[in-house]
């Protein structure tokens, strides 16, 4: 059986090094790409199954070979940066990314994040029949990826979209944080959910949710999130 190939997008040799050694030894095989021009060219020529990339390369920034690798096709994308501000997070996430990972980071966490991404690429190759879901105005193609409100096309995130999918799949249930991170990242991400409340926000954001008077989705308060069902 073909291994997984991995695409390594990092100029520090020692953390490339050890990335190599690690999914070696989980059964992947990896390419390294110390520059942004270098990793452009892998990317074209060996269409790698997911890239783990670092935002700080010498000859280019990373958000702009994300954009670069996003117009080229939809391969999953997880970011590995010492960049841990929320709102670099939130950038690269809107860009195209499918997950962050802060360095430093632990393996297990990395490798996690890996299965899950792949995964969900398996699980979209696979699907055999589209899948369409909607309730008042809003409407989430989950084969093409497209979700509109009213007619008008909505931007989510890998990860936002994988959340409406969750919420519109149990529609009136009351799905606790557990549930949910388990469901999207495929296991707990922290342990006070601070990351899921983020991509929530951002999400009923988008979706012009209004805490007084939310359409869509409401918060369980301590407990979890519910999609209105009509």
């Amino acid at each position: 059986m073909a291994k997984d190939r991995i695409l390594i997008v990092e100029d520090d040799k020692s953390i490339s090094q050890l990335l190599q050694v690690a999914l070696e030894a989980q059964g992947y095989a990896s390419k390294v790409a110390d520059t942004a021009r270098e990793a452009l060219t892998l990317f074209r020529s060996d269409n790698p199954a997911l890239v783990l990339l670092d935002l700080g390369l010498p000859d280019d920034d990373g958000m702009h070979l994300l954009a670069q690798m996003r117009l080229i096709r939809k391969t999953p994308i997880i970011i590995v940066s010492a960049r841990d501000q929320e709102a670099q997070k939130v950038a690269a996430l809107d860009a195209g990314a499918d997950d962050y990972v802060t360095k430093p980071f632990s393996t297990s966490e990395l490798f996690a994040r890996i299965r899950v991404a792949l995964r969900h690429r398996a699980d979209a190759e696979n699907a055999s029949s589209a899948e369409v879901l909607s309730a008042g105005g809003l409407v989430c193609d989950v084969d093409s990826h497209e979700v509109t409100i009213d007619g008008e096309p909505v931007h989510l995130t890998p990860i936002e979209f994988r959340l409406l999918c969750v919420l519109m799949r149990n529609p009136g249930k009351v799905l606790t944080h557990r549930f949910i991170q388990d469901e999207v990242w495929g296991y707990p991400t922290d342990n006070n959910y601070q990351t899921l409340r983020v991509f929530m926000a951002s999400l009923r954001r988008k979706l012009g949710e209004r805490a007084s008077s939310p359409r869509y989705v409401t918060t369980e308060i301590g407990v979890g999130y519910r999609f209105i069902a009509e």
